[in-house]
């Protein structure tokens, strides 16, 4: 590996390239990010219309759920924040009511006018009226900012997007300065990742939110390419990682272990004083699952979870794949990071792997492991091993066959074939259900926390 100042050298050239939110590179959400004016009109109607929703947000006692243009302003449906809880209590009369509501606060947030005095029929809440100076207009640029503004305000629902999460190993031993120097290093190993793809033309609008030991990462977009791209990411910020490790002194780089994820979130903007905070934060389904799968990883580990996604256009959106072919397809791209600089030294070659074992038919098949919470509920998980080849030296990461659990896999698993076309993922017979309040809450009190719990083969 290169010496320790290769790695300090290369990791301030990089300090100087163009960081996520610095100069440069403008928010998604900006108006002039799509190179699209707004008039000044328009921009006062904008700004009446935050501080309306501020006034009516009242410190987040109250969240937006949707709006509809009106020739004299908006129509919004505003409720209390303990409403959906309440709406959505699972029992007999409100069945039915959590799916809506995840429905109504799923992409555009916009509704006609009948569609939003049905929304308000059902609810049994009245629109709120806000008044402007003049008609809102119908450019695009205009609605972009009315829906950041709702749901910078409101509550979203994504159905299905990657996650991952990074875990300090052994973080509460060591000293306030070695956490300080530890959690540095591993955010600077994720802008060196960003920084690295942007070079290839990958642009991944990374969002961060902290565990206390770590954090959870996502793409800003959405859809199989940006889930793609994730995976690239976490590949990268894995290998940045090990790469400093090796070159560091005493314990000012972590340890990590790490976990991809597919699935559905719910996204807030807490408050931040008296105004909600401009980064979102997530929870649910996918976030929980990866907690839980980390708390029970060891170190050096990757852990990619058991879902069914999209990976691309045409012919293969119409079908959802398993992990075992998602990975495959990402092996199969990864040519497109070679060249890449790594520790001073150019990477020749990437590659990645489930980890496999032989079948009662001498067949290799992906190793599927049951991860058992202090809860007693299982999930599943696949076990990553990375190979970082530089010419020089070949670098594998983390944990190989030898150090995992060697129980015989189950009979019904299906070998991932990175020649093979991509086969279609089954629905589960008895699909997992959506997280419990209370698992929420779980997750948001810090799931990270040392676990009771096993994994093993199944």
């Amino acid at each position: 590996m290169a010496t320790y100042n290769n790695i300090a050298r290369e990791r301030n050239s990089e300090s100087l390239m163009t960081k996520p939110g610095n100069a440069g590179k403008r928010s998604p959400d900006s108006p002039s990010s799509h190179g699209d004016a707004i008039s000044l009109v328009q921009r006062g109607n904008l700004k009446n219309l935050e501080i309306t929703l501020r006034k009516q947000w009242r410190l987040g006692q109250n969240i937006v759920l949707c709006w509809s243009a009106d020739e004299r302003g908006l129509l919004v449906i505003f409720v209390p924040h303990y409403f959906l809880g309440n709406y959505c209590a699972g029992d007999e009369q409100h069945r039915g009511n959590e799916e809506f509501i995840r429905e109504l606060i799923s992409g555009e947030r916009r509704k006609t006018r009948e569609e939003m005095f049905a929304v308000s029929e059902r609810l049994g809440v009245s629109p709120t009226f806000i008044k402007l100076d003049t008609a809102l207009s119908e450019e695009s640029p205009v609605l972009r900012q009315v829906e950041q503004l709702i749901r910078r305000y409101g509550l979203s629902y994504v159905d299905s997007r990657a996650v991952l999460l990074f875990d300090i190993v052994e973080f509460s031993l060591y000293t306030p300065f070695e956490q300080a120097s530890q959690l540095n290093s591993l955010s600077y190993s994720l802008n060196s990742a960003y920084n690295k793809l942007l070079a290839r033309g990958i642009e991944i609008n990374f969002a961060r939110t902290t565990t206390g030991d770590g954090y959870y990462i996502w793409n800003r977009s959405l859809g199989p390419e940006a889930n793609l791209d994730l995976f690239y990411f976490m590949l990268l910020v894995v290998a940045d990682n090990a790469a400093a490790r090796a070159a560091s002194r005493g314990n000012t780089v972590p340890v990590i272990r790490s976990a991809y994820h597919i699935g559905g979130h719910y996204e807030l903007y807490q408050a931040e004083g008296v105004n909600p905070t401009v980064l979102s934060y997530i929870v649910g389904d996918v976030t929980i699952e990866l907690a839980r799968m980390v708390g029970l990883a060891q170190s050096e580990q990757i852990l990619i979870g058991d879902f069914a996604t999209h990976i691309g256009e045409g012919a293969l959106s119409s079908a959802k794949v398993s992990t075992p072919a998602f990975v495959a397809a990402c092996h199969r791209r990864l040519s497109s990071l070679s060249g890449i600089q790594l520790a001073g030294k150019t990477i020749s070659s990437i590659g990645c792997r489930l980890s496999e074992h032989e079948d009662d038919n001498g067949e290799s098949i992906p190793r599927r492991f049951r991860i058992t919470d202090k809860h007693g509920l299982s999930r599943y998980a696949f076990n990553l091993e990375l190979t970082v080849d530089t010419g020089e030296e070949t670098t594998r990461l983390g944990l190989d066959e030898a150090r995992l659990p060697g129980h015989a896999p189950a009979s019904d698993e299906v070998p991932a074939d990175s020649t093979a076309p991509l086969p279609p993922c089954p629905e589960p017979d008895h699909p997992a259900p959506p997280a419990s309040a209370e698992e929420l809450f779980d997750d948001l009190a810090g799931l990270l926390k040392k676990r009771h719990g096993s994994i093993t083969e199944e």
